[in-house]
């Protein structure tokens, strides 16, 4: 991992106020612009910061302070830290505190029920378990079946909801479309589509036959008149 100068401006500001050195060596150390640290030297520029103290906090030595003074094409390192941390590199299941552990079995059950496309290596990947676990749990092989309840792993803290989110989300893309049958409806064929919408039409035409209407009316009508002459005899 690359050593990084911590609070570059901060730093600056205490090298401008407590050294002899250029702004060139101070804006080189700090990743900061020449007109910058300038602008620092003379109060038009990071007023509001408090210097930090390199030499405090273990990133500069005095003796490299001094040289780069007496040498102005010297350029300042940052001194070697006196207790390194590895780099963190997750491998294999992630880890699950002690506490935890027992709500595992759980947690992978709430899995395979609420997510099937989850493959065994995200599993493991999200609540920190062996694949032989995973495969006991879906066979109910596991040694504690009848007791096991269903139970949201994020709300157990044995993973975040955005970890799962991504999980799911890698599984859809790889899953393919569920066909007709799985969504519990077909295709009507064309053949029948086109008699449905010719028998609709028909039934329109039917609905808006005036020539038929006023026949019908004019039948009523004649008949009601005959009825009439019948009275009047």
């Amino acid at each position: 991992m690359a050593q990084q100068l911590l609070m570059p401006k901060a730093t600056a500001v205490w090298l401008v106020d407590n050294t002899a050195l250029s702004f060139e060596q101070i804006a080189t150390f700090c990743k900061l612009h020449p007109l910058e640290v300038k602008a620092i030297a003379d109060g038009e520029s990071a007023q509001g910061i408090k210097g930090l103290d390199p030499i405090a906090t273990g990133q500069l030595s005095r003796d490299e302070i001094a040289r780069a003074e007496a040498n102005p094409n010297h350029k300042l390192k940052l001194s070697e830290p006196k207790v390194r941390v590895p780099d963190s590199k997750r491998k294999g299941p992630r880890y699950t505190p002690v506490s935890k552990r027992q709500d595992r079995p759980n947690a992978i059950l709430w899995l395979v029920r609420n997510h099937p496309e989850l493959k065994d290596a995200q599993i493991s990947r999200l609540v920190g378990t062996t694949k032989s676990t995973i495969e006991q749990i879906r066979e109910r092989t596991h040694w504690n079946s009848t007791n096991l309840t269903p139970m949201d792993p994020v709300t157990l803290g044995l993973c975040s909801q955005i970890d799962l989110d991504l999980e799911v989300e890698r599984a859809a893309k790889g899953r393919p479309l569920p066909t007709a049958a799985e969504l519990g409806a077909t295709l009507e064929a064309a053949q029948e589509t086109e008699k449905l919408s010719f028998s609709y039409e028909r039934e329109e035409e039917k609905e808006i036959d005036a020539d038929a209407v006023f026949a019908k009316l004019k039948s009523l009508k004649s008949d009601r008149k005959d009825e009439d002459e019948d009275d009047h005899y």
